[in-house]
């Protein structure tokens, strides 16, 4: 078997380092050594070194849309980042570079460019963000998750390829999940979960409807670093996690029904498990929309039920929950039926048809 070396970068949130984590496995298993660029403390250091796959920190600064006196110093980052990655690739001659997109990506996609490194991208949401972005015009594909986003992508560059699913998940078990969670099976599991980072929005809403939704469930819910409500540790039937790494697929697979943001990695995790999920995408006051069009794209599908955040209160929250649960089979039929699969397979057969022989 040809040994090839692929250098892989994502970060900024979990949500852009998660695919590259379920890719990983596959890169090994198929003749690839694995190295990892990432941002010097963002979240994917700490996540990729658990992996044990080799880390480069480089200096990045975030690409924003709206004012910030940060856009001012932040391009000097970014030069700075570029000057790392090139050093870095030059060094290590990748064979290939995958980029899973966050501000960190730019600088390396630019170097690999630079080094003429053959670089395939990937895009979880159905618009490309920023980074992907300005990173396509030096890559040689970039991979997609929904169909739609097809029709945005220029120069034939783009492949619906689906996200990729870790492996691990479909191996979870619901006793193991309960006895973690310290819960029985006397009322069925509502799973929560804002994003990587958590939300305080659907954290403030849950716990203003709790006393109304533990009548009638148990509640898991991750709210994020740093948002753990003390008041409420004891609280009968609610467990609280800040982040949940290893039993994530144990504590998943005991969940009846989810409530969620509706990023891309998440709602075809959800799709693949087949849990019937309550959607709350990020508000277009503070994103550029893209969980609105990936959730709406789902509840046309007939995979979720959505709300979005101007509509949502206690009491609206706790009449969406029971609808879900009770509609449940009609979204697990339908997620039955989806002709999505894994794409694990078609990313790896991408970046092996793009990879500098």
């Amino acid at each position: 078997m040809n040994q090839y070396k692929i250098m892989m970068t994502g970060g900024g949130s979990a949500g852009h380092v998660t695919p590259n984590l379920a890719l990983i496995p596959r890169l090994k298993s198929s003749g690839y050594e694995v190295k990892y660029i990432g941002s010097k403390d963002g979240i994917e250091k700490e996540i990729v070194e658990k992996e044990e796959i080799p880390y480069y920190g480089i200096s990045s600064g975030k690409l924003r849309r709206y004012f910030d006196v940060k856009n001012f110093t932040d391009p000097f980052k970014v030069i700075k980042g570029l000057g790392d990655a090139y050093k870095i690739l030059k060094k290590e001659k990748p064979n290939i570079v995958f980029s899973k997109g966050g501000f960190v990506t730019v600088p390396v996609v630019f170097a690999a460019y630079l080094n003429k490194i053959p670089v395939v991208c990937h895009e979880s949401d159905i618009t490309p963000g920023l980074a992907n972005k300005l990173s396509t015009p030096f890559a040689t594909k970039l991979c997609v998750t929904f169909p739609e986003s097809l029709s945005v992508i220029k120069e034939n560059k783009g492949v619906l390829t689906g996200t990729p699913i870790r492996e691990e998940l479909f191996f979870g078990n619901r006793d193991k999940g309960l006895q973690i969670c310290k819960l029985n099976k006397d009322k069925p599991v509502i799973f929560i979960m804002g994003g990587s980072l958590g939300s305080k929005f659907i954290n403030d809403t849950v716990r203003e409807s709790l006393d109304n939704i533990l009548e009638s469930f148990y509640v898991v819910h991750i709210c994020g670093k740093g948002h753990i409500d003390e008041q409420l540790k004891n609280k009968k039937g609610y467990v609280q996690f800040e982040y949940i790494t290893n039993d994530l697929t144990h504590v998943m697979n005991a969940a009846d029904i989810v409530v969620s943001r509706a990023g891309a990695n998440s709602i075809y995790e959800f799709l693949a498990l087949k849990k019937p999920n309550l959607l709350i995408p990020l508000s277009r006051k503070s994103s550029r929309g893209d969980q609105i069009l990936n959730a709406r794209s789902f509840e046309k599908s007939g995979y979720s039920m959505v709300i979005e955040e101007e509509d949502l209160n206690k009491d609206i929250f706790k009449s969406k929950v029971n609808e879900l649960y009770e509609n449940r089979k009609k979204y697990i039929d339908a997620m039955e039926k989806s002709p999505i699969k894994n794409g694990l397979d078609r990313i790896i057969e991408v970046i092996s048809n793009s990879t500098k022989k």
